[in-house]
């Protein structure tokens, strides 16, 4: 089942780059007590992602910080080191953090997976994009086609 507007998001562990190498970070700890714009691709470094949904919200990451958000989070079902690797290649910096939902447990467990096998990409995150404050869902921009039009960078700051 898909999760709503409303609830919760689901309590795993996903994983970021520092300079320690891969750092787990539960969900807990990511939403708690902040105002947060999540956007999910179904994978680094594919065209849609890299040409077009990641740059959108590079372009306008201050403008949604400046809309009282605290964080910009990507999350693919891709590991720590490819998500560090696509953030480096397309100089995210500090403005996003980039997630590695690498065994795709928050992706399973909010119901927002998709079946990319016929791509040989296994299954993966649809596309969306939420607002989440304190840990609850309060948005949720999620794809129907293979369009980037719902869950763009424009789309959320016209929600924030």
């Amino acid at each position: 089942m898909t999760i709503k507007e409303g609830d919760k998001l689901p309590e795993v562990t996903l994983h970021h780059m520092t300079e320690k190498g891969p750092t787990p970070i539960t969900t807990s700890e990511l939403f708690s007590g902040k105002r947060t714009v999540l956007f999910a691709v179904p994978g680094a470094f594919t065209p849609g992602c890299s040409m077009q949904h990641l740059p959108g919200f590079i372009t306008h990451s201050q403008e949604i910080l400046d809309k009282g958000v605290d964080q910009i989070i990507c999350l693919s079902v891709n590991d720590s080191f490819v998500m560090d690797a696509w953030g480096k290649d397309k100089s995210v910096g500090d403005k996003i953090l980039m997630l590695g939902d690498g065994n795709g447990h928050f992706t399973e467990a909010a119901g927002l997976t998709m079946d990319g096998s016929g791509y040989g990409l296994g299954s993966r995150s649809q596309r969306y994009s939420m607002i989440v404050d304190d840990g609850s869902l309060t948005k949720l921009n999620l794809e129907s086609t293979a369009e980037i039009v719902e869950s763009t960078a424009e789309n959320i700051l016209s929600q924030l």
